[in-house]
């Protein structure tokens, strides 16, 4: 007799938990006898994602979204815990020198220097969407338009500056999800004038099939046991 299918929990979540949901995986897995389904990328889709009805018993994403879901009652508003500040910062391929990167002038300047620059969606990823304000705040938006390369989200982009991008390429992302990738560095956050510090929610839909299992996730990734791996991937105390 062939053993029983492992349950399933199905998450959305925003790009930047992507690295601490993997390693906390197995953990949770040995403890509730759970497979983890996700599906990760930019905030603005995923909510998309779970407006139109996509299997959900999690969801991550800004604090802002998960506050909105609440107010519409499509969210337990018991169950929302904050994953912690994440801050978008500037990613180089490893190896290579890393840009200076502390203030709006050297700011410029790594971009102006950069032959490609690659980051997320700038219609519906959060740190797309402030990247090109950046952009245009340096009035480089149009000088740099050909050399932009953006991607569906934030870990999509870094892992094609880690693979293809060309020597001295940069690019702008979640701090998290620069981390997580194997093949690239971080130079350094945004400076000051354009920090972008994001907190990340988790919380459980009112529809949710397995509320209970969805709520012993939570409790793994923002509990005790995930400190080291948050603070490690990026993730700020909120």
């Amino acid at each position: 007799m062939s053993a029983a299918p492992t349950p399933t929990l199905h998450i959305l979540s925003a790009g930047a938990a992507k690295g601490l949901v993997g390693q906390m995986e197995d953990t949770f897995g040995r403890r509730h006898a759970h497979a983890i389904s996700g599906e990760f990328g930019a905030v603005g889709l995923m909510r998309e994602h779970f407006m139109s009805g996509a299997a959900c018993d999690l969801i991550i994403l800004s604090q802002k979204l998960i506050d909105g879901l609440a107010a519409d009652g499509l969210l337990q508003a018991d169950s929302i815990r904050p994953l912690g500040v994440v801050r978008t910062g500037i990613a180089h391929r490893a190896g290579a020198p890393a840009p200076r990167v502390t203030d709006p002038h050297t700011l410029a300047q790594a971009l102006q220097a950069a032959p490609e620059i690659y980051f997320p969606d700038p219609e519906k990823a959060t740190a797309g969407i402030h990247f090109i304000k950046v952009l245009s705040e340096l009035g480089l938006a149009e000088s740099l338009a050909q050399r932009l390369r953006p991607f569906p989200n934030g870990a999509t982009a870094m892992r094609e500056l880690a693979a293809h991008g060309a020597q001295g390429a940069i690019g702008c992302t979640q701090v998290t999800e620069i981390l997580y990738t194997p093949g690239v560095s971080l130079a350094g956050p945004l400076p000051a004038r354009f920090e972008l510090a994001t907190v990340y929610a988790a919380a459980i839909p009112t529809r949710a099939g397995n509320p209970a299992t969805a709520s012993s996730l939570i409790a793994l990734l923002t509990g005790p046991d995930a400190e080291q791996q948050r603070r490690r991937g990026g993730f700020e105390p909120a």
